[in-house]
């Protein structure tokens, strides 16, 4: 395993970024679920967070690639963002969050929300740069 391999392994086990939120009547629609507007700005704080720890550089959201609304989230849930770097490019990184959903009276979660954000490191004139200096692929 290459030194960049072994930085990117230890700095992704420690951004791992984890956040549980009470779904509450201000942030439901008509249907009293989860609005998805608030679900994909929790999962880009979540995300950025991630990537942040993972490079502590100034990043950029450039994209989201997929997002899979999986279950509604009834007000009245627990719901816990997971984020994990899953993909590490030169000026790039990629990140995986999961949103999980649990009753406050029941056991047991079912996972609800699946996305993927990308992001992009950058300088002072806002110019992508490495996201591991020093480790360049």
């Amino acid at each position: 395993m290459s030194s960049r391999e072994q930085e990117i392994l230890r700095r992704t086990e420690l951004s791992e970024t984890r956040v549980t939120k009470a779904v509450f009547p201000p942030t439901t629609n008509h249907h009293n679920t989860l609005f998805g507007g608030t679900a994909l700005a929790w999962m880009d704080e979540v995300s950025f967070i991630a990537a942040t720890r993972f490079c502590r550089l100034p990043l950029v959201t450039v994209s989201t690639d997929r997002i899979d609304f999986k279950h509604p989230i009834a007000a009245g849930s627990i719901v816990e963002l997971i984020g994990r770097v899953v993909k590490v490019g030169n000026t790039s990184l990629k990140v995986e969050v999961e949103v999980f959903v649990e009753s406050m009276s029941a056991d047991g979660r079912e996972k609800a929300i699946h996305g993927l954000f990308s992001f992009v490191a950058i300088d002072d004139e806002k110019r992508p740069v490495p996201v591991l200096p020093g480790f360049e692929a």
